[in-house]
């Protein structure tokens, strides 16, 4: 089923019409219950826990109906047929698209109670935890009508509050925060710490935003370890390095290089033979004071840049690292000075640097880079240095949302994003028609030769409408663009509403009035998900003075790098009928058009105010986007192919934990290992559950250290990996060898050294002293997502990477 977007529309119709707004309309409250119980088939279980009778919908109509009436009574809504027509398509397994106000939250909820009634454990997934709290409690009442238990997960639970949530039959939470629960419960050594219980259906909103854009990258839980932060003199050194002499930036501005000259420059300056030297080579750094005299690139340098790069020529005491971390320092500090913009991939607040969510345009919270960027771009903006640390565990969101038995979603966009739903996910994806038609009329791009003609244009654009009286969104890429427009809106006298990352708090307050009359809205890609620009404003008394004008006008500045981005943007107007417009202008300047359009040239003659109103434009400006998009599709199949190996592995290391959680594994082996001390921890009176939760710690602590290891290595294998196709070489196949070979011996290292710390551990009544060996687990830990790109090279793996802290 779902094979095409519209192949099933036809069959769902007829479903609905049997379950009318009436049919159930005079049953009480019990009978509904009763119908609802008779409509499915539940899963059921035996002594062990081992599914002997899968759940399933035996009567569809008869559930639609029920839950349509239940809806009604508790929450006051009453469902579309297009919303029930939604729930069905959920319940087939299919992510469904419907626009933006065509109620997808009543639909999954309603979903969520068809699988809950199945016996089945349902998790529903977010983009963030404020939608999951929200949807959590406005959904609550009909949940609590079938008798089903709900919660919604939020970064401020402690484990106790989390464990007691998961057990219930409908789970609301992020998706970040439910990944980084089951990679924290990668780390206990008791099974009773466990905090989370599996779930067999995720029904995810937002569908493309979470198994598209977030699962480029892997979910990572970091230790309190130092990290590889640049020291000091790289940072400066950096910062006197010159483009094309030292350096170059790809065409796409997503990786920086060193060039031969670059190479000598940091060597001479850091006192060290050679960048490239062996991994495990030693170098004090030394300053060399002839900078000025050894770079004929630096000799005709003003005065004020004199005066910084002699100062790199002060010795560095103290600063010794291997040529490999000198390498890895350098190509961070480069990323971080030249890649990241401030004000586009991070703003500077209260002193510290926040990161910015690309893909929603907010402040990513208790975010940070890993890897030693962070800490270079605090070096970059002058700010305190932070430290690193070690990585525990990490998995992809894909290999996420692939524990789950049966998955299903809903987005406003989702035929964009099917061939990566179905080559990833093997979904379909099903498109659910609004309830009234659309009235939106979007108009053909602006397109222009250069960014300053673009943003003088929708300047003029936004004065024009605003005599129309119709309010109007306009959606820029980043920050530093939104207060851009802002500025030369003011120049013109007209007030506009800034929504970015720097003032996100203000985002409810800002939206529920963005559709009064006149009123101009300035954002990034914030402005959206989960929230609706009612005409009129919140309370909708101007609403008929908005329609008459034409409803919500969506000014789009440059398109973004996925259409389904465009559409998003594109959807906050007509929602349910209502009259509404959109417009993008575009330059040849812009990202995607470089990007995607990279080697490429057009022939085109601009009219004077720098437009460029040939069709052939615009359908190159099309083609960019594709090209684009391509290539977001093709690094996902890459990272896919990395991340797949990884997770067979950690799967075989998650086995080896379960068994030594759940049996006396870790006992037996080192009891019978050392029989003499193993009989006189028996002698002294210790009781076996001590001994075994001793020998189950030990086990546990080498196994972990062992993996965490193993995954550092494959990060360093993977940041070199591409030199390998220089020499014709198949990278990934190299990974796949490389990483089997080390991966071989990975449990046996682990059983060894447990062994030998069985040997000189001190095991007493309160259990086994591993500090007392200088075994420190972490004090702290902290989970991050990374922008894992393998295609990449020299580090670009860690360009856009964010770090969430947990306490």
């Amino acid at each position: 089923m779902g094979s095409s977007p519209t192949k099933n529309q036809k069959k769902s119709r007829a479903v609905v019409a049997q379950a009318g707004a009436d049919r159930y309309a005079g049953a009480t409250d019990d009978e509904l219950r009763t119908a609802a119980a008779e409509a499915v088939v539940p899963r059921e279980f035996d002594e062990d826990g081992a599914v002997i009778r899968e759940g399933y919908v035996e009567d569809a109509a008869q559930l639609l109906g029920v839950v349509r009436e239940v809806a009604r009574r508790t929450l006051g809504l009453a469902p579309f047929d297009v919303q029930m027509q939604g729930t069905l398509r959920l319940l087939h397994g299919d992510v469904v698209e419907m626009a933006t106000g065509e109620g997808k939250t009543l639909a999954g909820a309603m979903a969520a109670v068809g699988y809950a009634l199945q016996n089945k454990r349902v998790h529903v997934i977010t983009v963030n935890s404020y939608l999951a709290g929200r949807d959590d409690e406005w959904m609550g009442a009909m949940f609590d009508f079938f008798g089903l238990s709900h919660g919604a997960i939020s970064e401020e639970l402690d484990s106790a509050s989390r464990r007691d949530i998961y057990a219930r039959d409908i789970v609301f939470g992020a998706i970040n925060e439910l990944g980084f629960d089951v990679l924290r419960d990668h780390l206990i050594t008791r099974r009773s710490d466990q905090v989370r219980t599996d779930a067999d259906v995720a029904i995810v909103d937002e569908a493309d935003s979470v198994m598209v854009d977030e699962a480029l990258v892997p979910l990572v839980l970091a230790g309190s370890e130092p990290g590889r932060a640049p020291a000091g003199r790289i940072t400066k050194i950096v910062k006197a390095m010159r483009e094309q002499e030292h350096y170059v930036i790809s065409e796409d501005h997503r990786n920086v290089f060193l060039t031969d000259r670059g190479a000598a420059f940091v060597e001479r300056h850091l006192g060290i033979d050679s960048l490239y030297g062996e991994s495990g080579d030693d170098h004090r750094i030394h300053g060399s004071t002839e900078f000025l005299n050894s770079d004929a690139t630096l000799e005709n340098a003003a005065s004020d840049e004199e005066e910084r790069d002699a100062n790199l020529g002060e010795a560095a005491a103290g600063e010794q690292l291997r040529s490999a971390d000198v390498l890895v320092q350098v190509n961070v500090a480069l990323h971080a000075e030249h890649l990241l913009i401030r004000d586009v991939h991070y703003i500077v607040r209260d002193g510290k640097v926040a990161l910015i969510d690309g893909s929603r345009g907010r402040v990513a919270e208790l975010q940070r880079w890993p890897d030693g960027l962070q800490a270079a771009v605090e070096a970059k903006e002058g700010l305190q240095v932070t430290d690193g640390g070690r990585i525990l565990d990490q998995m992809t969101i894909q290999a996420l949302v692939g524990m789950y038995e049966q998955v299903c979603g809903m987005t406003g966009t989702a035929l964009a994003a099917g061939d990566q739903l179905r080559q990833f996910y093997d979904l379909e994806v099903s498109v659910i028609e609004p309830n009234m038609p659309t009235k939106r009329y979007d108009e053909t791009d602006h397109v222009y030769a250069s960014a300053e003609d673009r943003d003088n244009a929708v300047v003029k654009h936004i004065m024009d409408i605003q005599h129309t009286g119709q309010p109007q969104l306009v959606g820029t890429q980043d920050v530093a663009e939104s207060e851009r427009i802002a500025r030369e809106l003011a120049k013109v006298n007209i007030e506009c509403a800034v929504l970015n990352a720097k003032n996100h708090e203000a985002e409810a307050a800002v939206i529920v009035e963005a559709g009064r009359p006149g009123r101009v809205t300035v954002s990034t890609q914030m402005a959206g998900r989960g929230t609706d620009i009612k005409l009129g404003g919140t309370d909708e008394a101007e609403r008929d003075d908005v329609v008459a004008a034409g409803g919500l006008h969506v000014v789009g500045v440059g398109r973004f790098r996925s259409q389904r981005l465009d559409n998003q943007l594109r959807g906050r107007s007509g929602r349910q009928g209502d009259p509404g417009s959109s417009v993008f202008f575009v330059s040849l300047d812009d990202d995607v058009v470089a990007v995607g359009g990279a080697g490429e040239e057009l022939q085109a003659q601009p009219e004077p105010d720098g437009l460029l109103p040939q069709k052939k434009v615009i359908n190159f400006v099309d083609h960019c986007q594709r090209v684009t998009e391509g290539q977001m599709l093709d690094i996902h199949a890459t990272t896919w192919k990395y991340n797949k190996l990884i997770k067979d592995q950690r799967d075989i290391i998650n086995d080896r934990r379960d068994s030594l959680l759940d049996t006396a594994t870790a006992w037996d082996d080192l009891s019978y290992h050392n029989v003499d001390k193993a009989n006189a921890l028996k002698s002294a009176g210790l009781a076996q559950e001590v001994l075994e939760q001793a020998a189950r710690e030990i086990m546990l602590f080498h196994l972990d250290y062992e993996w965490s290891e193993h995954l550092a290595y494959l990060d360093d294998i993977r940041e070199s990996i591409h030199l390998r196709a220089i020499a014709r070489e198949s990278p990934i196949d190299e990974f796949h060898r490389m990483s089997i070979a080390a991966f071989g011996n990975l449990a046996e290292r682990a059983v060894e050294k447990a062994r030998e710390t069985f040997d000189e551990v001190e095991i007493t009544g309160d259990g086994v002293n591993l500090e007392g060996l200088g075994l420190h687990k972490p004090s702290a830990t902290w989970t991050y997502m990374v922008n894992d790109n393998p295609l990449s090279s020299g580090g670009g793996s860690v360009i856009g990477s964010i770090v969430q802290m947990f306490r």
